[in-house]
């Protein structure tokens, strides 16, 4: 790649950008399918989008059944959100369904022609927002502390190799003195998140009314991880983080940080880990009684294997960890829609 051979040197940031959003990116390049370098709770299971859709019908019933119910899907990927969750819905609450796929890659061919394939989301929107994995993929630069104690941006090339560059000042160093203090200790590194804030900000801002969710591995500043989460998918596999777009570059979110964000125009915050916000929605590892296998064998093998599904996406340690944001807009109030969650933090 021309980067590496002119041996440039740029931040993080404008690397990620290009690797993952650029016309040959991992996005965006020819016959691209992401899908298939990493597994998301949407592909782990159809019970996930069966979730959403029942999120969407808690929506409907929180804002009085409005006559047109907006389900934005963010970061669709290919639409395989969008279009279980339509799947998912009774015809009376189809029928008023305007489904959105937000996405930057071209529109598959064989996605439900009931779906509005756009770059960004639609203004005004009065329903559900859902942001599955998206804010992981918005590009930020990386601090690290040097020798003498200063945090400076990490500079990196096309084939992933790193060196320190400017001291970091401005509005980067009061986003991470309020958000990821980093100790004057050489090595540290955080990863600044301040273009997610915008971004979800953004997103929150598009509603008119209803409730914005983003799920994402995340972390608050009570457990900010000491040397950063950047790191890289390719084939189902981790893989190092180099910005030549042949793999997927992602770092944990500061969730708490988006949370604030999105909170300016004033909407209440809830954080949920994901294997409550689901079992409060419906899915659960539980496995079926014994009895229905001699009473009724075929429910009793679909019940088994949704049992299994569900226990993958509410793993902990696994996609059962992700944090789950949910954050209302406009006059609406949706507390009551994730009911009996443990451990739920508040903002």
């Amino acid at each position: 790649m021309s980067v590496g051979a002119t041996g440039r040197w740029r931040g993080w940031r404008a690397a990620t950008r290009d690797a993952l959003y650029g016309p040959e990116g991992f996005y965006r390049g020819p016959g691209g399918r992401p899908a298939a370098h990493f597994r998301t709770s949407v592909h782990a299971s159809p019970l996930f989008a069966r979730a959403v859709a029942r999120l969407l019908r808690r929506v409907d019933s929180a804002l009085d059944h409005p006559e047109r119910l907006d389900f934005v899907d963010l970061a669709a990927g290919r639409g395989e959100l969008v279009t279980g969750v339509l799947g998912a819905l009774p015809a009376g609450v189809a029928d008023r369904v305007r489904a959105h796929a937000v996405e930057i890659a071209d529109r598959p061919e064989d996605l439900d022609a009931r779906v509005t394939w756009r770059s960004e989301p639609p203004p005004g929107a009065v329903g559900l927002l859902f942001a599955n994995e998206w804010l992981d993929n918005v590009p930020v630069d990386v601090a690290e502390v040097d020798a003498g104690g200063i945090a400076r941006h990490v500079l990196v090339d096309a084939l992933g190799n790193e060196r320190l560059g400017e001291r970091i000042t401005g509005e980067d160093a009061a986003w991470l003195g309020r958000w990821w203090p980093l100790p004057a200790v050489p090595g540290l590194r955080a990863e600044i998140g301040a273009p997610r804030d915008a971004a979800w900000a953004g997103a929150v801002g598009s509603l008119a009314r209803g409730l914005a969710v983003a799920v994402d591995y995340a972390h608050t500043r009570a457990s900010r991880p000491p040397f950063g989460t950047l790191t890289a998918y390719r084939d189902g596999g981790e893989v190092a983080p180099v910005p030549d777009g042949s793999r997927d570059l992602t770092a944990h979110v500061a969730i708490d940080s988006c949370a604030r964000a999105g909170a300016g125009a004033g909407p209440a915050t809830r954080l949920y880990r994901q294997r409550d916000a689901l079992r409060a929605l419906g899915v659960s590892g539980a496995r079926p009684p014994l009895a229905l296998a001699s009473t009724r064998p075929h429910a009793y093998v679909r019940a088994l294997a949704d049992a299994v599904e569900a226990a993958e996406l509410t793993a902990p340690g696994g996609l059962g960890d992700f944090r789950w944001l949910a954050q209302d807009v406009g006059e609406v109030e949706t507390r009551g829609l994730f009911v009996d969650v443990a451990d739920h933090e508040e903002e």
